[in-house]
């Protein structure tokens, strides 16, 4: 915790991942927005051998998710739709060399048949779901690959699997258990109540009187 990521102490929740992470369960984690999910997953793969495996549903946040692990001097490869056929020839044989500690994917990578293969070839010591709510609320009409993932999981030989989200209510939660094919699943759920934020609604009698309510409002935020 401190030697490589600089951190002297966990945030609520994240100690409490990291060993469920480390203990090989499968668990879901629901930590609010700037609760530090990222760590959850980071910390126990460079403890742990092997490859860890992302997967998320946003380049720019697997750009991000990957250029900070590089920062911190730990090998990290992403592959994606948004890179040169170089670029990904060049991931995919760092991954398939086990020179990787993480590989960051898309779903719809990540259940490819030839993806799959790649990635069976090594010691997978975890596979995270980031944004796993996308699972339930994207993945039976947007991003169909999200339904995928139990099955791809599987024939990996079904290494543990850490899904994050910062939203999750119980039907959500219910559907990541059903469609990852996880019963055992260990949902740790530290709430998404952020104390710096609030959702107020103002009453307006006209269209034209949103526009100084807007302003009246701006001008008293500190």
């Amino acid at each position: 915790l401190k030697n490589v990521f600089g951190l002297d102490e966990f945030r609520p929740g994240q100690a409490e991942v990291v060993r469920s992470a480390l203990d090989g369960r499968n668990t879901l984690a629901i930590m609010p927005t700037g609760a530090g999910k990222s760590l959850c997953y980071q910390l126990p793969a460079v403890l742990l051998p092997g490859t860890t495996v992302i997967i998320s549903p946003l380049i720019a946040l697997m750009k991000d998710q990957c250029d900070k692990l590089v920062e911190l001097g730990l090998a990290a490869s992403q592959v994606n739709s948004a890179q040169t056929a170089q670029e990904t020839r060049d991931a995919v044989e760092g991954i398939a060399d086990a020179r990787h500690e993480f590989a960051i994917t898309t779903p719809e990578r990540f259940t490819q048949p030839e993806f799959l293969d790649t990635l069976r070839g090594l010691k997978i010591d975890l596979v995270v779901v980031d944004e796993a709510h996308c699972i339930s609320q994207w993945g039976h009409d947007f991003r169909p690959s999200y339904l995928e993932l139990g099955r791809a999981i599987k024939a990996l030989g079904a290494p543990p699997v850490l899904a994050l989200t910062a939203t999750a209510p119980p039907a959500v939660i219910d559907d990541i258990r059903t469609q990852l094919a996880l019963d055992d699943l260990n949902v740790i759920n530290t709430g998404t109540y952020r104390p710096n934020l609030k959702y107020e609604a103002t009453h307006v009698e006209r269209e034209d009187d949103k526009d100084p309510q807007l302003l009246r409002m701006l001008n008293e935020i500190d």
